[in-house]
C-alpha cells in the first residue's frame, strides 16, 4: 500500500507549524521554508508514515552557532527542500525539553567524543538515534562536510544499507541506557576526609594567576565557589578562601562581567575573563549572586567588601530590571548576538564594545580619556575589529573619582541603550527562577536589602499561581501562560529551596508547607524505588524515551539530585520531628550516593558539596524566639544572617509559630537565639555578641 502524506509548501511571508510554540527559540524559526515540527506523537507518526529519518535539532534562543546554522541552512530555500523532501524535521527547545536534549546530548557525546548546540540528531521512526553531531557549516571547511552533504549521505544510507542504521541505532539506544544508569550505593560516603580530599584536588587545578579553574574557554564556577565558601567557614583553610576570592575577583574586573550594566556573561574565550561569550544567562546570574552575596558578608582583606557587595548589587538590577517579567518572573537569558538590522546576521558583542573614539565623542576629551584608561578601552581593542570590552583593573582612588564614574557609568548605560539590543529568551524556567529566588531572599537578608527579598516574594507567588499545576510544576511559561512540558527534578528542587528561602526571610509558614508539598511529590514521582537516595530527572509518567534521564554531574546548572539534596537537607531542619526524620534520611542517603562524584569529578561536583558541608555541620539551625514584627529584623536575626555559614536554616519567629520555635521560648520575656543540631541546641543567648561567639564555636 502506497501512504501519501501531504507536506506543507512554504511561499515567502507564510510561516510553518512552529507558529503556536510556547517557546521563544522555536518561534525564532516559525518563520522559515523548513516544515519544522514539535516534538511529539504526531511527528513520530509522520516518520513511520513516510517511512524516512526524523532530522532532530535541538538548541536554544541565545546561543550563536544555533543562529549561525539557521541563517546559513535552515532560512535557505534549497536546503530546506532537501530537509522537507527526505526528513521529517522537528526543532526542540532544550530548555524547555532537558529531558530529550539529555538524552540525545548522550547520544552525540557517545559517537562523537563531544556535545554542543546545536545538536543535529537523525532518528529512527521510533526515536532511536543513528548518527549524530552538531553545527554543519553550509559549505565544507576544516574537513567538515557541508549540511546538505550531510543530508545526502543520511538519506542515502537511510535508503540502501538500513541494516547499518538498525545496527547503529541499537548500540547507541544501549550506550544511552548504559549512561543513564545511576549512581552505585557503594563506598565512599560523606565525611570530613572526603571533602578535605576533594577540596584538594579542586585547588590543584586553580589558575592561580588568572582565578578560575582550568584553562579557556573557562566558565564561572558557580555552584563550586559556594562549596569551596561552605568548606572555608567549616576548615578555616586560607588557601580555599583565598582561591575564591581571586576567582571571584578576577570575574568581577574582567570582560565577563558587564562594568556598565552589572550581571555575569556566559563564559569567557581567554583565560584571564577578559572576552565573554556575550550570551547572559539567569541560572548563572542568580548562582553568582548567591556566591557573590555570601562573600560580601564574609568580608576580608583579600578580597574587600565592597566590591562583592557591589557585585551582588548590580546583578540584583540586572535580574530584576533585565531579565524581569510583567507577571514578576524572570526571563531565561540575553542573546549573545545583536542583529544590527531586521533580519540581519547577528554580531557578537555589538551592544557592548567600545572604541576610544567613542567615548571621546559620547564623554568628551578630558572624560573619554579618563574612561578609557579605567576601562581598559584602547586602540588596538581586545575584541574585533580594534573594539574593546570594558573591563576594571581597579577602583577609583578618591571619592570625586567615585563621583565621576558613577557619572560616567550613568552616559554608557544611557547610550548603550540607543545601540540595537540583543534579543531576550522571555520564557521563564521554573527551575532557574527558583534559582533566583534563592539567590535573592538570601542575598536581600543577609546583606538588609528587604526590597530584594519583595523581588524574591513576587517571583515565588508567580510560579506557585501559574507554573504549578494540579500540585505539580510545569517547566516553563511565556507572556503569563505557562507550557505544557512537565516539570523535571531540577523544577521540583530549585522551586521548593527557593520557598524555603522565603520561609527563612519572613518567618510566614505558609512558605514551608508548600515547600513540603512540592518536596512530598518529587519523592512520589521521581525516586528510583530499586536504589534508594538515587533519583531520575523525568517523573515516573513522563513521556517514554530511549532512556529515563539521569545526570547526577553539577554542569551549568546542578544535578537534579544535588539540587533536591539541598531541599531535602533545609527542610529537613525546618520542619516537625516526623516529617524531618524522613527528609533527613533521604537527603542523606542521596548525598552517600553523590560520594561518587565528588571522589570522581569534584570540579564538576559544586552543589554536591556546598549541601555535603551543610550536613556536616548540622546543618546549623539558628531559631530566634522574638514578639518583634517581622518587618523589624531584630539584632540577633541581624547578626545570624551576617555570622551564620551557608547552608545554616535561621529564622526568627514567634514561639510555637513555626515548627524551628516548638518548645524554644523567650528567656525572661525578651528575644533568645537558639543554635542547634536537630534537636540538640546549645544554651539560649541574648546578644548578638554572644550568639557570634556561639557561631564561632561551632
Amino acid at each position: 500500500m502506497i501512504v501519501f502524506c501531504a507536506r506543507r509548501v512554504w511561499q515567502a511571508g507564510s510561516v510553518n507549524r512552529l507558529v503556536g510554540a510556547s517557546s521563544p527559540y522555536l518561534l525564532q524559526h516559525a518563520d522559515n521554508p523548513v516544515d519544522w515540527w514539535q516534538w511529539g506523537p504526531d511527528a513520530l507518526a509522520e516518520a513511520v508514515a513516510r517511512d524516512v529519518p526524523i532530522l532532530l535539532s535541538i538548541g536554544y534562543a541565545s546561543c550563536h552557532w544555533c543562529h549561525v546554522m539557521a541563517h546559513e541552512s535552515f532560512e535557505d530555500t534549497a536546503t530546506a527542500e532537501q530537509m522537507n523532501e527526505h526528513f521529517v524535521c522537528v526543532k526542540v527547545d532544550r530548555e524547555e525539553r532537558p529531558d530529550l536534549d539529555a538524552v540525545y546530548m548522550n547520544a552525540t557525546v557517545a559517537m562523537t567524543g563531544q556535545g554542543g548546540w546545536p545538536m543535529t540528531c537523525f532518528l529512527t521512526p521510533e526515536g532511536v538515534p543513528f548518527y549524530c553531531g552538531t553545527y554543519y557549516p553550509k559549505l565544507p571547511r576544516g574537513g567538515m562536510p557541508s549540511f546538505t552533504q550531510l543530508l545526502t549521505a543520511i538519506t542515502d544510507t537511510w535508503r540502501h544499507r538500513r541494516d547499518e542504521v538498525q545496527q547503529a541505532s541499537t548500540q547507541v539506544a544501549a550506550a544511552i541506557r548504559t549512561q543513564m544508569a545511576g549512581l552505585p550505593d557503594t563506598e565512599p560516603t560523606i565525611t570530613a576526609e572526603l571533602l578535605d580530599d576533594a577540596v584538594a584536588a579542586v585547588l590543584r587545578t586553580e589558575d592561580a594567576e588568572h582565578g578560575g579553574f582550568g584553562g579557556a574557554p573557562k566558565f564561572p564556577p558557580s555552584a563550586l565557589l559556594e562549596g569551596l565558601l561552605r568548606h572555608w567557614e567549616r576548615t578555616g583553610d586560607p588557601a580555599v578562601f583565598d582561591a575564591v576570592s581571586r576567582t571571584a575577583e578576577a570575574m568581577a574586573r574582567g570582560g565577563i562581567y558587564d562594568q556598565v550594566r552589572g550581571g555575569f556573561a556566559r563564559y569567557s574565550v581567554d583565560a584571564g575573563w577578559v572576552v565573554p561569550h556575550f550570551e547572559k544567562m539567569l541560572y548563572d546570574n542568580a548562582q553568582l549572586l548567591r556566591a557573590y552575596a555570601h562573600l560580601a558578608r564574609r568580608s576580608s582583606s583579600v578580597l574587600p567588601e565592597s566590591l562583592a557587595r557591589r557585585v551582588a548589587g548590580e546583578t540584583v538590577q540586572f535580574i530584576v530590571d533585565d531579565l524581569g517579567t510583567a507577571q514578576g518572573g524572570f526571563a531565561s537569558a540575553l542573546d549573545a548576538d545583536t542583529h544590527l538590522e531586521p533580519g540581519g546576521p547577528g554580531v557578537e558583542g555589538a551592544t557592548y564594545v567600545w572604541t576610544p573614539a567613542e567615548l571621546t565623542g559620547l564623554l568628551g576629551a578630558i572624560d573619554g580619556a579618563w574612561a578609557a584608561e579605567f576601562f581598559g578601552v584602547t586602540t588596538a581593542g581586545n575584541f574585533e575589529q580594534g573594539t574593546s570590552v570594558p573591563t576594571r583593573r581597579s577602583e577609583p582612588v578618591t571619592e570625586a573619582d567615585n563621583v565621576r564614574l558613577a557619572h560616567i557609568r550613568a552616559q554608557l548605560r544611557t547610550a548603550r541603550a540607543r545601540r540595537p539590543q540583543p534579543a531576550r529568551d522571555d520564557k521563564v524556567v521554573t527551575a532557574w527562577n527558583g534559582m533566583a529566588v534563592v539567590a535573592l531572599a538570601e542575598a536581600g537578608s543577609a546583606l538588609g536589602e528587604p526590597d530584594w527579598v519583595a523581588a524574591a516574594v513576587r517571583c515565588a507567588r508567580y510560579l506557585l499561581a501559574e507554573h504549578v499545576v494540579a500540585g505539580r510544576p510545569r517547566r516553563a511559561s511565556l507572556g503569563g501562560v505557562v507550557g505544557s512540558a512537565p516539570g523535571i527534578l531540577e523544577d521540583y528542587a530549585w522551586l521548593a529551596t527557593g520557598l524555603l528561602a522565603l520561609h527563612q526571610a519572613t518567618g510566614e509558614l505558609g512558605w514551608l508547607h508548600d515547600a513540603q508539598r512540592l518536596l512530598d511529590k518529587a519523592i512520589e514521582h521521581f525516586a528510583d524505588l530499586e536504589a534508594p537516595g538515587s533519583w531520575f530527572d523525568t517523573a515516573d509518567d513522563a513521556e517514554t524515551l530511549v532512556a529515563r534521564p539521569r545526570d547526577p554531574i553539577d554542569g551549568a546548572t546542578p544535578a537534579g539530585a544535588s539540587a533536591l539534596a539541598e531541599a531535602l537537607l533545609t527542610v529537613a531542619a525546618s520542619s516537625d520531628p516526623e516529617r524531618a526524620t524522613r527528609y533527613r534520611d533521604l537527603a542523606d542517603r542521596t548525598l552517600d550516593r553523590g560520594a561518587v562524584v565528588l571522589s570522581g569529578a569534584p570540579r564538576s561536583a559544586g552543589q554536591w558539596l556546598a549541601v555535603a558541608e551543610a550536613a556536616l555541620r548540622g546543618p546549623l539551625q539558628i531559631a530566634i524566639a522574638t514578639t518583634q514584627p517581622r518587618s523589624r529584623p531584630t539584632e540577633l536575626l541581624a547578626t545570624a544572617r551576617v555570622a551564620a555559614p551557608g547552608g545554616s536554616v535561621v529564622l526568627a519567629a514567634a514561639p510555637d509559630t513555626v515548627p524551628l520555635l516548638t518548645d524554644r521560648p523567650l528567656v525572661r520575656d525578651a528575644d533568645a537565639a537558639y543554635v542547634c543540631r536537630g534537636s540538640v541546641c546549645d544554651r539560649p543567648v541574648s546578644t548578638p555578641e554572644e550568639l557570634r561567639s556561639a557561631l564561632q564555636r561551632v
